[in-house]
């Protein structure tokens, strides 16, 4: 139990290293190839702020524990929206100006729809994995356009002032690159290890563990990004980390967890873990396009959001020691 212990703790911290590493390698790779900024921070920087949960999700399902993968991903999601911009918007109000960013929040209403949909039958099969990753790669498609097209919006430029605040040779780029992903898939390694054990020790689901302890590990390296950007002013950077992640969170790090082993949902999930999900997409949606000025993530709103994340968490606590 010690060493499972020690071995999440472990896991967490390279995992949140390396991710940290990752991302940086890659965007400055894309820079170096001539990616528009804008095509990086959609794309990159939200593909690379989800890998933890994508790594430690596919691991978790080729061992045969859904639960655990299922639960890091929308564990992530709930925790992404409720916790990280709660404390990033009493850091900073967070005021929403990229078009983009405007753009993406109805697509991932429409994805947590068609993810609740699929759970209605108590299975995520390979046909349903194969429906998320079809629609994951039309998302690419329409974002890559977008990036290409509209090169001034809000968001890109400040990806570019991140970008130039962190030069980055292209050699050492591809190092961090390589290095980053190499330790991304060994924590991810110990941090799935230790979290079945810990669970099988203390007799909880892998469910409820993903959706707590793994969650919140897997998704510390968009708290810190998004914390630093709201801190810098750039505001539309630190909720577009958020927006990205929980898209590749629900498309990707479920659409390959079920390919790789068709997971059985618990009931609970849809009605407790994805109707929150909802109600918080739904609140994002409205506090972000703004109904009575522009949108707006204020420091109340921000506390409000994580009153429901201790809510939530505490209600998880709540039914285990029951």
């Amino acid at each position: 139990m010690t060493m499972a212990a020690l071995a999440i703790l472990a896991g967490l911290v390279l995992l949140v290293w390396s991710a940290d590493k990752f991302v940086e390698g890659a965007a400055a790779t894309a820079k170096h190839m001539g990616m528009p900024a804008l095509l990086i921070g959609i794309v990159i920087i939200g593909f690379g702020t989800s890998a933890p949960e994508m790594v430690v999700s596919a691991l978790a399902a080729s061992d045969g524990n859904p639960g655990l993968a299922l639960g890091n991903a929308y564990g992530s999601n709930i925790t992404n929206i409720a916790l990280i911009l709660g404390v990033t918007a009493l850091i900073a109000p967070i005021a929403v100006q990229s078009q983009i960013i405007r753009k993406e929040l109805p697509i991932l209403l429409v994805v947590t729809l068609l993810a609740g949909w699929q759970l209605y039958d108590g299975n995520l099969g390979r046909m349903d994995a194969a429906i998320l990753i079809a629609v994951l790669i039309g998302l690419m498609g329409w974002s890559i356009r977008e990036g290409l097209s509209q090169r001034q919006d809000a968001l890109a430029g400040e990806v570019e002032e991140e970008l130039n605040s962190h030069p980055m040779s292209l050699k050492t780029a591809l190092i961090w690159l390589f290095i980053g992903l190499v330790v991304l898939v060994i924590s991810s390694r110990i941090l799935v290890w230790g979290a079945v054990t810990v669970a099988q020790s203390m007799g909880v689901s892998d469910l409820i563990i993903g959706l707590t302890i793994v969650a919140i590990g897997t998704s510390l390296p968009e708290l810190a990004s998004s914390v630093v950007a709201a801190r810098k002013g750039e505001h539309d950077l630190a909720i577009g980390n958020v927006i990205g992640s929980n898209l590749f969170n629900t498309l990707a790090v479920v659409g390959i967890a079920a390919g790789i082993h068709p997971l059985a949902v618990e009931s609970d999930v849809l009605t407790r873990d994805w109707a929150l999900m909802l109600a918080l997409t739904i609140g994002l949606l409205l506090m972000a396009i703004g109904l009575k000025g522009p949108g707006r993530i204020t420091r109340p709103e921000g506390l409000a959001l994580i009153a429901v994340y201790l809510g939530y968490t505490g209600y998880l606590g709540y039914g285990v020691l029951s």
